[in-house]
């Protein structure tokens, strides 16, 4: 049976749950509010599918570099609502086109994030944008082979990990299937983001009832978080602004094993990966109009072939893998923990959360900010308010 002495072991992917021939497997919640197997013995049959299964073990499918590709969408308006440049929303549109299904993350009612399936345009509506948060995958592996054996078409999306789940309890690469993985930077608490929810509707007074984490009003590279509230009031903060972000990209609260991922990585273990293609402006100019560039990698042939018969949709242009890389470092590896990763999670637990983001997740301040800033830079700052008050 499956039993995860480390934490650093497990990514959380459903493979050993969805798996499990007798049903004795529980996703359950540790201290830091992300899910684990706990195997119940005495259903136990000792068969072993649950560790053959196990992605962290597996080897990996793929030996080649993907080809790189930056590309936005034709339709201005896809483009607006999609987090980059819209990528995803094509290979989509394709999988409906083709009577197919579509598989990713999206919030239910009580803003949990789970797996879920879209047949149609408008369910697919809730599969786009980035969700910061770790997505139950549920019976989602299980739906999506149901529907390969039906013979239809299925694109399954998420982060690198859960993308090995899927192919490792599937045993093999079904024809009909293509996947889709996600330049991933870790996934974060879903304790931590409870306990963010909480906070915000406690101080406007109403139940959270939408949230988008990838706003695009005020530019790509100037994403907002936008909450919107049941009582018609909405709170929108840039993501340099707002604590949960905050505390997501300085990898507080970051899952243990992100930090070691063995599929964040090149080679890829999906058919195609998206992302942003964040410094695309620096080396091609025209590419960048800050509404949002996508960073396709193509992985295999399954995914070429994906991508040609979408490429009409997009503006399309061949891309620099190393370019893409120097700017987007998780798209080859791991980011680091923050050191007080260990202090942050004992403070959540005895600590009033405003106190927590005051610690751990609030701004820079202004000398902070001023101080990592080249010394030419700052000169330049102060002699331009000197002669404005001149």
């Amino acid at each position: 049976m499956i039993h995860i002495s480390q934490k650093e072991e497990c990514c959380g992917c459903h493979a050993c749950f969805t798996a499990c021939p007798t049903g004795c497997i529980e996703m359950v919640a540790d201290g830091e509010g992300f899910l684990y197997p706990l195997v119940n013995e005495e259903l136990c049959a000792n068969c072993g599918i649950c560790e053959k299964v196990c992605p962290m073990a597996s080897e990996l499918r793929h030996d080649n570099p993907p080809v790189a590709f930056a590309a936005w969408h034709r339709n201005a308006a896809i483009r607006t609502e999609s987090s980059s440049g819209g990528g995803f929303s094509a290979l989509m549109r394709k999988t409906l086109g083709e009577g197919g299904v579509v598989f990713g993350a999206a919030f239910d009612s009580s803003l949990t994030l789970c797996h879920q399936s879209a047949q149609n345009e408008a369910e697919s509506d809730k599969l786009r944008g980035s969700k910061y948060v770790q997505s139950i995958i549920g019976n989602a592996y299980k739906d999506a082979q149901n529907f390969l054996h039906q013979g239809r078409h299925v694109l399954f999306s998420g982060t690198p990990c859960q993308v090995a789940g899927l192919y490792a309890f599937l045993g093999n690469d079904e024809e009909n299937l293509l996947t889709c993985d996600l330049v991933c930077h870790g996934v974060p608490s879903p304790k931590v983001f409870a306990a963010y929810k909480e906070n915000m509707e406690r101080r406007h007074g109403a139940k959270v009832q939408r949230i988008s984490f990838r706003r695009k009003e005020c530019g790509w590279k100037r994403s907002s978080v936008a909450l919107l509230f049941d009582n018609a009031t909405e709170y929108r903060r840039s993501l340099a602004d707002d604590p949960f972000m905050l505390g997501f990209l300085r990898n507080t609260y970051l899952r243990p094993s992100c930090h070691n991922c063995r599929f964040s990585r090149i080679p890829r273990i999906a058919d195609i990966t998206l992302g942003d293609f964040w410094g695309v402006g620096d080396h091609h100019p025209g590419w960048d109009d800050d509404r949002g560039t996508s960073l396709i990698l193509v992985q295999t042939k399954k995914g070429q072939d994906a991508f040609d018969a979408v490429r009409d949709a997009l503006v399309a242009h061949d891309a620099e893998l190393d370019v893409a890389i120097r700017s987007n470092s998780c798209i080859s590896g791991s980011v680091p923990p923050r050191q007080n990763r260990a202090a942050f999670f004992i403070d959540l637990d005895r600590l009033p959360f405003e106190k927590v983001i005051k610690r751990y997740m609030s701004p820079p301040s202004l000398w902070r900010r001023l101080s990592s800033l080249p010394r030419r830079v700052v000169r330049r700052l102060f002699a331009a308010k000197v002669r404005g008050i001149e």
